[in-house]
């Protein structure tokens, strides 16, 4: 589903966020990416939805190559893909559901077609009833799980997730991740980049373990 092949991100002259890293994501996989803050997770998951292109090294996604995909094709791409970030970048001055409505008018959703997905998806994260509230209202926890809605308006078949617990508390971390664990368990293929060693022991997931730019450890490859 995703593969890398000796890619190397260079920034700049002396930079280098990734250093031959050769990796092979399978359909249906839970993968955790960790290793230490500077890394090379982010810039990892930013090859993937093209917003990086690599230094050197080819990336197949769902049998695309991103290096050689044209730019008119790269829209295409992204629908594939559901993005999740740390700080959750919900609109504030918006409610819950028109935050997801957003991308549902990005994406050109009918009207009463987007109404019946963003109401099915706040059920399935369990925000139904805060629907017409703002974010700011909310717990971490709570716009979290909205960011998490919000990634599956396009129903992707991929789900990268950059550091989501990151500003949770061990209880809402782990509501997050029961929640992600449930929509791999429906057969989405889930990267989540985390530097939590210990939210990664609990979940006998598969880990790739990044190093100053380096695939030091991966025991699924």
């Amino acid at each position: 589903m995703i593969q890398f092949f000796r890619v190397q991100k260079t920034f700049g002259r002396e930079m280098e966020a990734l250093r031959d890293v050769s990796l092979d994501i399978r359909k249906g996989e839970f993968v955790f990416l960790t290793g230490p803050s500077g890394a090379g997770k982010t810039t990892l998951l930013r090859l993937i939805f093209r917003d990086l292109l690599p230094t050197a090294g080819q990336i197949l996604v769902a049998g695309r190559n991103v290096v050689r995909l044209p730019g008119r094709e790269v829209p295409a791409l992204r629908r594939m893909l559901g993005v999740i970030f740390q700080d959750c970048r919900l609109l504030m001055d918006r409610t819950v559901a028109e935050n997801l409505h957003v991308v549902a008018r990005a994406l050109g959703t009918a009207e009463e077609e987007a109404r019946r997905k963003i109401g099915y998806l706040l059920r399935q994260v369990g925000l139904l009833h805060r629907a017409n509230q703002s974010p700011s209202s909310l717990s971490g926890g709570e716009q979290q799980r909205v960011a998490i809605a919000r990634a599956l308006m396009n129903d992707p078949l991929i789900l990268l997730a950059d550091e989501p617990t990151g500003n949770l508390d061990a209880e809402l971390a782990t509501d997050v991740i029961r929640l992600l664990r449930e929509l791999n368990a429906r057969g989405m293929t889930i990267l989540l980049a985390t530097h939590n060693a210990a939210l990664v022991s609990d979940q006998a997931k598969r880990t790739v373990v990044l190093k100053a730019g380096r695939v030091v450890a991966d025991n699924g490859a």
